[in-house]
């Protein structure tokens, strides 16, 4: 991936020497008045360790609430930028500043206005306007304050764990929660919220999976449009993030951890789905062919 000299955002929050407590005590997360224990938070986590919604949101659902989670109230000091030098910061705001980019011009010739999000850097826990963040959650996306959260440790798991090298695919991770806020922006996310609190649990879950190829597929049309207009994909950029999505398929992690694969507890898509709509988005590089909700089959 070649982001050459290309600007780095001014929208990326440097809270990584900040610590937080842990709030709320006890075994288990409390939320709308429910509580939920340490299985449904492993169960939480696996469902969206990777490019996904909010965890919290999930937990949420499982404890009950049937809603938003509970905002935290924890005051936070001013952020301040990453230093000069950091070389995993100065990528993660190269990449930022290039959806800011793109996004921007697509909104425009939409007749909208984009809305930068924040990106903020954080280690082990965070305070947000949905919950308290983990670094164990992975990255994720807040609709109530547009912020997007990373710890930068999840790259390693990325290669690692996940067996999914390089930098484009580092930089789908961003593209995919960029595109929750595009979502947001657009009022996509809010209707489906609202869809969810009247669904069944697996009405709730095909929702989700909707939701996450959507952002697949924004992350896509990111990656043609930023090529498009300064030629950054290099050979073996594509096939490293469809590797990543691969390997974060619900069935592909079901089967990874040595269970029976179940379709209707799915809340990201399949190996194949992610794929799929990732292609969609980086082949033809237009929104209007993101809409997964009308989709007949994904």
């Amino acid at each position: 991936m070649d982001l050459g000299d290309g600007r780095e955002s001014d929208n990326v929050e440097d809270r990584r020497d900040e610590s937080y407590g842990g709030g709320g005590g006890g075994g288990g997360f409390g939320f709308g008045g429910g509580s939920i224990g340490i299985g449904g938070v492993i169960v939480a986590l696996v469902a969206s360790y990777f490019l996904g919604i909010n965890p919290m949101t999930l937990l949420s659902m499982f404890a009950g609430g049937g809603g938003a989670p509970v905002q935290q109230q924890q005051q936070q000091r001013p952020a301040h930028a990453p230093a000069n030098g950091d070389s995993g910061a100065k990528f993660v705001s190269q990449v930022l500043a290039d959806t800011e980019d793109t996004w921007r011009d697509i909104f425009a010739k939409m007749g909208k206005q984009y809305v930068d999000p924040k990106l903020v850097l954080f280690r082990n826990r965070i305070p947000t306007a949905c919950g308290t963040g983990q670094t164990a959650m992975g990255p994720f996306y807040c609709p109530g304050d547009q912020k997007v959260y990373i710890d930068l440790e999840f790259y390693d798991e990325l290669k690692n764990r996940f067996h999914a090298p390089g930098e484009f695919a580092q930089a789908y991770v961003i593209a995919h929660e960029v595109g929750h806020h595009v979502q947001n922006l657009l009022g996509i996310s809010a209707k489906v919220d609202r869809a969810r609190q009247r669904a069944s649990p697996a009405q709730s879950n095909a929702l989700s999976v909707r939701l996450e190829l959507q952002a697949d597929c924004f992350a896509g049309v990111w990656g043609f449009n930023a090529n498009r207009t300064r030629h950054i994909i290099q050979a073996g950029d594509i096939d490293a993030a469809l590797n990543a999505a691969t390997q974060i398929g619900d069935d592909t992690l079901q089967k990874g951890a040595g269970r029976t694969v179940n379709p209707d507890s799915f809340t990201h898509g399949s190996s194949a789905q992610r794929v799929e709509w990732f292609k969609r988005g980086i082949t033809t590089g237009d929104i209007n062919q993101c809409d997964t909700f009308k989709a007949a089959s994904l």
